[in-house]
């Protein structure tokens, strides 16, 4: 499961969200999409809400269309979404809590207390051929959960991690190399997202069990300042500083 490169997804639901602050169609997160691409993105995310809040369904349907890298379609464990995606059939999907009242998913998936409906649940989207991804937070029992229900991979929630400071930031960053190398040794990949920007992300791409790392918030909005294209190149170096230092 160690791999000397990380991928990198990039989310672009915060360029919908700009959007929609105005109605209309711009900014357009097929275009940012296709701009993460050609910077080098190795996959696109984009989060499917309940609300609507961001992403909306033509969004999912253009995505599937026009990009040439996997989408990584974020969601709810709803009858609505798993209608959605099984009829859309991306690359794959991350299930992920979400409440109407939060700003942005607050934490990971309570896999042991929703392991029974999540057991239908993930042979459904498997049995459809997509590749299923749990985020959760950097905790050995939730990873075990997971395991044992069948994800293809878990996504590890980075934002305690960010958030800390000081020996909090340590013992954050302790947690996810502890819950990285348990993935490994399960077999489980083992991707990371929530909240990484410049200055956290060396350090986690410094734990070589991590694949994959899903990045939006950061990116769309240093965006404004150096461009898109910029922004994703710069964490490109970052991580890759990160992984061979």
């Amino acid at each position: 499961m160690i791999n000397n490169r990380i991928r990198l997804g990039v989310n672009i639901d915060h360029v919908a969200t700009v959007r929609n602050a105005r109605g209309g169609v711009h900014p357009d997160p097929v275009r940012a999409a296709l701009l993460a691409e050609k910077a080098g993105a190795d996959g696109i995310t984009a989060h499917l809400r309940e609300d609507r809040r961001h992403i909306r369904d033509e969004d999912m349907e253009r995505l599937m269309q026009e990009i040439n890298v996997p989408l990584n379609f974020e969601m709810a464990a709803t009858t609505e979404m798993l209608e959605i995606v099984t009829r859309l059939k991306p690359a794959s999907s991350c299930l992920v809590p979400e409440k109407r009242e939060e700003l942005t998913t607050e934490g990971g998936l309570d896999v042991v207390k929703s392991y029974n409906h999540l057991e239908d649940y993930i042979s459904q989207l498997k049995n459809a051929g997509i590749s299923v991804s749990l985020f959760i937070d950097a905790d050995l029992e939730q990873i075990r959960a997971s395991n044992d229900l069948g994800a293809d991979k878990v996504e590890l929630h980075t934002g305690a991690y960010v958030d800390a400071e000081g020996d909090k930031r340590i013992e954050e960053l302790e947690r996810l190399r502890s819950g990285a190398k348990y993935c490994a040794e399960l077999n489980l990949e083992v991707h990371a997202g929530h909240g990484l920007n410049f200055e956290t992300v060396k350090a986690v791409a410094a734990i070589p069990e991590f694949t994959e790392f899903n990045i939006g918030h950061f990116l769309v909005g240093e965006a404004i300042f150096c461009g898109l294209e910029d922004s994703i190149l710069q964490m490109r170096k970052l991580m890759d500083e990160g992984r061979n230092n």
